[in-house]
């Protein structure tokens, strides 16, 4: 049995976050005074590789950057927080942009561009990055390269972790090996059609034998299916600064659960807790709170009331105490 030099890796988007705080959002013609510019850095996988390596999980980030001022800000964010990273560079191409607009409720409208040359090809993996893991985590934005991934993976008997929040061409092949697809709200109506999101969810999952459907819903929290039940999570309740990253420290919080060995319902709490700790703070990172933290946030029990709440069964489901790993 070969040894996992590490706990989770890392392959999708990184982006360079202008956060701009305004009351509100503009009205079309108006002009809105904003208080400050603040550059981070950020995106999806890159955000939840460092989430995890600051909960004390061994991370590796596989992506691209340009070459500009930009890739050395996320360099030394990765080399100040100890993950372990394989970074291609874009000559003469910037590195992704998000402008993001924060209103006073912390709800954030972002506008990105990512240039083609910031592609990750398949031909730039090796598969050893992916096979001396305990899980990968992926975005499926460079989808032929995330699907050889996932691929091997598979072959390794590693478990897959997706966030999609967009529906990429080819994505199809890559929802067949994921294992635990964890999804934007919108995805699985538009996956399958349906309106209703937890026929939809019940539906993607049979579709492509995922162990876990789930959607990430804001102040919803979180809805999961699997083992032909819905397990509903509320969002735990804060000061709202801002919420960019929260789906990004979600899907770190789930992954930590997952190779805690802990049961679903224990780690989709810990998942909300942790990224709405994260709303608590300025930009993708700026809230990513320590374990005890995390868990002193579960233990107060303090939630947002959601028109979920009627799927709260999952204390009540046979095995749901059983190790996710063990599914």
């Amino acid at each position: 049995m070969t040894f996992a030099t590490m706990d989770i890796v890392g392959v999708g988007l990184n982006a360079t976050d202008t956060l701009i705080p305004v009351p509100h959002y503009p009205a079309s013609g108006s002009k809105v005074e904003f208080r400050s510019a603040s550059v981070l850095p950020g995106g999806q996988v890159a955000t939840a590789m460092v989430a995890c390596q600051t909960w004390g999980l061994r991370a590796r980030y596989i992506g691209k950057l340009g070459d500009d001022d930009a890739a050395n800000l996320h360099r030394e964010q990765f080399r100040k927080t100890g993950v372990e990273t394989h970074l291609f560079s874009a000559p003469g191409c910037p590195s992704q942009q998000a402008f993001i607009l924060v209103e006073d409720s912390g709800e954030r409208t972002v506008l990105w561009k990512r240039d083609d040359r910031l592609t990750l090809r398949p031909e730039d993996l090796r598969r050893e990055w992916i096979t001396d893991a305990r899980a990968i985590h992926l975005d499926g934005h460079d989808t032929e390269a995330a699907i050889t991934a996932a691929t091997w993976a598979r072959e390794a008997r590693i478990p897959v972790v997706a966030d999609l929040d967009e529906l990429y061409p080819g994505v199809e092949n890559l929802l067949e090996k994921v294992d635990y697809l964890i999804v934007s709200r919108d995805i699985p109506g538009r996956i399958t059609g349906k309106a209703d999101l937890p026929d939809a969810l019940a539906r993607v999952q049979r579709q492509f034998g995922c162990r876990l459907t789930a959607a990430t819903l804001g102040q919803n929290g979180v809805l999961a299916y699997t083992r032909n039940t819905w397990s509903y999570r509320p969002a735990f309740r804060v000061n709202v600064v801002d919420t960019t990253g929260a789906g990004d420290v979600f899907h770190a919080g789930f992954i930590y659960g997952l190779l805690q060995n802990w049961p679903l319902v224990r780690t989709l709490d810990f998942g909300c807790a942790a990224a709405a700790l994260n709303c608590t703070g300025t930009g993708a990172r700026g809230g990513i709170g320590p374990v005890a933290e995390i868990e002193k946030l579960i233990a107060s029990g303090v939630h947002h009331p959601s028109e979920f709440d009627r799927f709260d069964r999952a204390a009540e489901t046979a095995n749901v105490g059983e190790p996710l790993l063990a599914w």
